[in-house]
Formats: structure tokens, C-alpha cells, sequence
């Protein structure tokens, strides 16, 4: 049997790398211009390798009860890897995943196929799709979107994150995957963005992260009703790099004196520094 074999690609936005893990079957990684992006086990769709999918995994399950299906509106595709879990965990998943870059995505098509998942891949700007979808037709709505490995700033306001709650149906959740380092300045700001639209709220990262020792993945959720979120701090107190759950007086502490963001002052996620996120 022939090994897979690297496959590299200019898409859209840079160069994409497909490399296959020589010490898992089926497991392959996605990069962009050397920058991971994704990580998708084809042999076992339910193994999440990068943390801040491990979460979204974890607030996935206890959205609802186990195995019952979602309707969940993926921005930002890459390889996939959550719709995948999602498919393999609650089978019957209506699922959209909205993806601007077009050779991208029909790279991905082409060696990790995903026929027959409930997975409906477009091509399209994440903000343009979310305007036009039906009002309250979602579980679940995933921001995970980076370009150079900065999140756009037309999906940091609150007019953005006002368009994702007009999507959701009653008691669904907004999450969004961003990345931040000392003083914590953008995830301030964008917390206090999800509060100003959501009445429940609360930010999900490493406790490295938090205390500003180094720049890492956060992740920002919030719903119109209450969220798990004791279910939700056992599974990433579990997890091989415990994640902490700050919600309540300790998130208004962290959003401190940061205002919500708005389309007229939005600004890209800060640049990482160099090695932040590089292939070990």
C-alpha cells in the first residue's frame, strides 16, 4: 500500500499544506502558509488534536443531550474537523460550513472528501453568508476565521456578532475562536462585544493565556439563556492541557474598562510573534 504523501497548493490566501501523520492512520494536517490550521483523523473523525477544537468539541456536547442532532453554521471551514466530529457524534447533524477560500476548499474536497457526512461546504465571505441565513435556524454558530493568522475585523463588532444572534434559535450558542497575548486588550474588547449582545456569556483559554505569559487561543461564547457552563468547566478541567472558564465578576473583571467594538472601530486580532503557532 502506497503512503500518502504531502501535498502542497497555492489557494486564495496563501500557500496550503496537506502533510499526512506518519504516526496516526488517517490523520493529516492542514496548513497555511506554514501557520496549522486544522487537523482531521480520517479513521477517527471524534480525535481532536489542537485544544481550541478540543473545546469547541466540549461546548458541542453539552449543548444538548448525547447524540441528538444540531443544526450548527460553521465560518471558516478548513479541513473540517469539527463538522466531522459533529457528524460522528450526533449523526443527522444539518451542518453549512461557509469558507472563503475557494481552492482551498476544493483541495480539501479532493483528499479528505467528506461525501455522505450532512456536510454542506460553500464558498463565500463568513459575514455576507451569516446576513442572509433564515433568523433562529441554528444550534450553534462557530466563528473560527483568520487571515495571516489575524482575525478580520468585520467579524469583531457588534453588529457582526448581532447578525449571529439573530441566527440562533432559543437557548443556542455563539462561539468564536480568536487569539490574543499580554495585555489581553482584543480579548477585552471582544468580550465585551459578546456581552453587549448576549446576556450569557463567558471566555474559555488556558490559564497561561489568561495571566498574559503567552499568546494563545481563546475562546468567546454566549447565548440568550443560560449556559452549561459547570458541565463545560469539568470536561476542559479534564482535558491534557486544562483550559480555565471565566464567566460572572471574574469576565467583567477581565473586560475591565474595554468598550464593544464596532463596525466603525473594528481592527484585525493582533499579529502573533514569530513561532507562536509553528509546526513543532
Amino acid at each position: 500500500m502506497t503512503e500518502p504523501r504531502p501535498i502542497s497548493r497555492h489557494t486564495a490566501f496563501g500557500t496550503a499544506k496537506l502533510m499526512p501523520d506518519l504516526d496516526c492512520e488517517g490523520g493529516w494536517l492542514l496548513t497555511l502558509d506554514d501557520t496549522p490550521q486544522s487537523y482531521v483523523n480520517l479513521s477517527d473523525p471524534t480525535h481532536l488534536e489542537f485544544e481550541y477544537t478540543r473545546r469547541l468539541g466540549h461546548l458541542a456536547d453539552v449543548l444538548a443531550p448525547e447524540a441528538e442532532p444540531l443544526a450548527a453554521l460553521h465560518l471558516g471551514g478548513g479541513a473540517l474537523t469539527l463538522p466531522r466530529y459533529l457528524a460522528a457524534t450526533r449523526p443527522g447533524s444539518r451542518q453549512l460550513a461557509v469558507e472563503a477560500d475557494g481552492p482551498l476548499v476544493e483541495l480539501v474536497a479532493e483528499v479528505l472528501p467528506w461525501t455522505g457526512l450532512g456536510i454542506e461546504a460553500v464558498v463565500g465571505d463568513a459575514r455576507e453568508r451569516l446576513a442572509h441565513v433564515a433568523p433562529a435556524s441554528w444550534d450553534l454558530v462557530v466563528t473560527d476565521v483568520f487571515r495571516g493568522s489575524r482575525t478580520p475585523a468585520h467579524l469583531t463588532s457588534v453588529e457582526f456578532v448581532r447578525l449571529a444572534a439573530a441566527a440562533l434559535r432559543p437557548g443556542g450558542a455563539y462561539a468564536a475562536n480568536l487569539a490574543d497575548g499580554a495585555p489581553l486588550a482584543f480579548a477585552a474588547a471582544q468580550a465585551a462585544t459578546v456581552r453587549a449582545v448576549f446576556p450569557h456569556s463567558c471566555l474559555v483559554a488556558e490559564p497561561s493565556v489568561l495571566r498574559g505569559r503567552r499568546f494563545g487561543n481563546l475562546l468567546l461564547i454566549g447565548s440568550d439563556q443560560p449556559l452549561p457552563v459547570e458541565a463545560l468547566a469539568r470536561r476542559l478541567a479534564a482535558d491534557p492541557f486544562p483550559a480555565r472558564l471565566v464567566d460572572g465578576a471574574d469576565l467583567r473583571r477581565l473586560v475591565g474598562t474595554a468598550a464593544p467594538v464596532t463596525d466603525a472601530g473594528a481592527r484585525p486580532s493582533p499579529p502573533p510573534p514569530k513561532g507562536a503557532f509553528s509546526i513543532e
